[in-house]
């Protein structure tokens, strides 16, 4: 049966941070298919925090995110096996955090508008008209799913094109900003820019 991990001291994350870089995730992957549970738990401890945050952001209630998690593994775990080796893991895990976060806000949904049906009272029948501002968690998962794949297309750049697009994207600083921080002329700058854009491009129509 699948146990989550309790706490655990300082000390003790530290040692189990060394095993996760001596280990990376296809390898626990084929430990945890061959029957061994203690694999299963070190990518739980690796990527629960991650998977979180992107139930989080759908979510948007840190005490539902905390079952959704949970919820979230137990369903990687009972479908490892569908699992293709040529995707990152995470992408895999993230999709699944994300539609359990979606099935959880679509039975919100219906739970909560099944107040508008009409109420039978001594005096007669009623309605309560609750006006519809839910967002819509498709939508909202389509760009969530998006903004994950852009900042794991730009994570997976070689650093010479990693920073100069963090710089200009994310600090949105200028070229000149860029040349002074790196120590390279204003051209370098623009050219290893068009060359990560070029790159990501590739990336993202990959990952699509």
């Amino acid at each position: 049966m699948l146990s989550f991990p309790k706490p655990v001291s300082s000390n003790c994350r530290m040692q189990k941070r060394k095993t996760w870089v001596a280990q990376d995730d296809q390898a626990l992957v084929r430990e945890a298919l061959e029957g061994k549970q203690k694999a299963f738990k070190l990518l739980m401890e690796k990527h629960k925090n991650a998977v979180q945050h992107v139930i989080l952001k759908l979510v948007r209630n840190y005490d539902e995110s905390l079952d959704l998690v949970q919820e979230t593994f137990v369903k990687a775990f009972s479908s490892l096996a569908t699992y293709k080796t040529k995707y990152r893991f995470t992408t895999w895990l993230y999709r699944i955090a994300a539609n359990s976060s979606i099935d959880y806000l679509r039975r919100k949904k219906i739970e909560a508008f099944s107040l508008d049906q009409p109420r039978q009272t001594e005096k007669g029948e009623f309605e309560i008209e609750i006006p519809d501002r839910t967002f819509d968690p498709e939508k909202d998962f389509d760009f969530k799913q998006r903004e994950l794949s852009v900042e794991e297309a730009i994570d997976s750049l070689p650093k010479r094109y990693k920073e100069v697009i963090l710089y200009r994207h994310k600090e949105d600083k200028s070229y000149e900003e860029i040349a002074s921080i790196l120590h390279l002329s204003v051209g370098t700058v623009k050219a290893r820019i068009f060359r990560a854009r070029v790159l990501l491009k590739k990336k993202l129509k990959h990952m699509r």
